[in-house]
């Protein structure tokens, strides 16, 4: 049994942003929030909002700078700081006091420190291929083989990449969704092809903003990014339960990052999915599901 998804939901939040969501499922429910990344939006969740509907309040997002949600055009605005205040009021909004958290990619990236900055509100949180800030940083500053997986955040920060993605019918973009450790995207089928196309219509500065304000990227002689930052890793301690899922072909996350991961969650699994790439949310949807279940009955 598929629960039904709703979208064209806007949520107003008093920090001035308004967000757009989709959502499965009757308020009043566990409230699941999933959090997409890039380049990405609310549907990347599709299959989670049919199916955990039934039982949750599954609520996925479109991220400030992201489709039908408002794009701020400072940079700024795109720190991950503010994304944070973005999901601490949308779970206000949404009549909550805290949620179970799901993200991926640059949503994960926003959630570690969701997590870190605000676990009252976190009731568990389940990450699937996005680093943890602190090993992240250290990888970027020091591993040669990391700065040459992540070399194309430096091309994202550059003035125009926006333009350059959506050339040739966002011919790039869908590299991406044929790259990152993955050969056959069957997943992108021609109507989620469309349904990306229209996202990708609506603009691409604002999910490419979330690299140009952020300070993790491999460094440049014009940008040091990590290799300026003098942070203390005690303060990038997790408390909250934590899951972690990995497709361990991925090419520009490789499984590395998790090592030392254990040192900063003090409540911490790994299930590791040694064939999937970077996208294992579209390639084994069900298996994605199972693993979320099995944390949510814990």
């Amino acid at each position: 049994m598929s629960a039904v998804i709703q979208t064209d939901h806007y949520a107003g939040l008093t920090n001035g942003t308004r967000l757009h969501y989709a959502s499965a499922g009757v308020a009043g429910q566990p409230l699941l929030l999933f959090v997409h990344g890039f380049p990405e939006f609310w549907y990347e969740w599709s299959a989670q909002l049919a199916h955990f509907g039934d039982n949750y309040f599954a609520v996925a997002p479109d991220l400030r700078g992201f489709n039908l949600s408002d794009m701020p055009a400072d940079v700024p605005a795109y720190k991950a700081r503010h994304i944070v205040d973005d999901l601490r009021l949308l779970i206000s909004h949404l009549g909550y006091e805290k949620a179970v958290i799901v993200a991926h990619d640059w949503g994960g990236a926003i959630c570690w420190n969701l997590a870190i900055a605000l676990p009252e509100i976190v009731e568990k949180l389940i990450i699937i291929n996005s680093p943890h800030p602190y090993l992240f940083m250290q990888a970027l500053a020091a591993d040669a083989s990391q700065q040459s997986a992540s070399e194309y955040m430096n091309w994202l920060r550059q003035e125009g990449s926006e333009q350059a993605l959506a050339k040739d019918d966002f011919a790039l973009l869908e590299g991406l969704f044929h790259g990152m450790g993955q050969t056959d995207a069957g997943w992108f089928d021609a109507p989620t092809r469309a349904k990306y196309h229209d996202c990708w219509s609506r603009g691409l500065t604002g999910g490419v903003n979330y690299y140009r304000a952020s300070p993790l990227h491999p460094p440049t002689p014009e940008h040091q990014g990590p290799s300026m930052l003098n942070i203390n890793p005690d303060d990038f301690k997790v408390k909250v339960p934590t899951r972690v899922i990995w497709g361990e072909q991925d090419k520009a996350l490789p499984k590395t990052l998790l090592d030392g991961l254990e040192n900063f969650v003090e409540d911490f699994k790994l299930v590791r999915i040694a064939e999937a790439s970077h996208w294992v949310i579209h390639e084994q949807p069900e298996r994605v599901n199972a693993l979320i279940q099995h944390f949510l009955d814990e």
